[in-house]
This record gives structure tokens, C-alpha cells and sequence, in this order.
């Protein structure tokens, strides 16, 4: 693994799209539901949110940890 490599994998990150895809819906719901509370366009976050972020986050993490091993971390 060269440096290029390895700092595009470091500095990754998870996107809306792969938010938005995790829960099955669009990526504008997913902003309406990341805007301001009270503003007009804000709607309340999908069901299920908690466990498709926490998904997302455990992968990252794993991910992460592969590539601090490949690098001798």
C-alpha cells in the first residue's frame, strides 16, 4: 500500500448517499431531516435511523482498524 492509497482510505467518509441508502430513502429526506428543527423544511428523521447510522459507524470503524494494521499500527 502506497500513501496515496493509504490517505484515500484514511480519509474516506461515509456520505448522505450511503446514509440514504442504508435506510431506503432519498437523500432529500435525509436533509430535511438534518435541517433545523422548526424550520419549514424539516421532517422527522426515518425509522429505523439509530440502527443504519450505527451500522454505518461500526463499518467505518472496522475499516479503519484494517488499515491502521496494514500500516503497522
Amino acid at each position: 500500500m502506497n500513501f496515496k492509497q493509504a490517505t484515500d482510505a484514511l480519509l474516506k467518509s461515509v456520505t448522505l448517499e450511503d446514509l440514504a441508502a442504508e435506510m431506503g430513502v432519498s437523500v432529500q429526506a435525509v436533509r430535511q431531516a438534518r435541517a433545523q428543527q422548526g424550520s419549514s423544511g424539516f421532517r422527522r428523521p426515518p425509522l429505523g435511523w439509530e440502527m443504519a447510522a450505527a451500522k454505518l459507524a461500526r463499518q467505518r470503524a472496522m475499516t479503519l482498524g484494517k488499515l491502521a494494521d496494514r500500516l503497522g499500527g
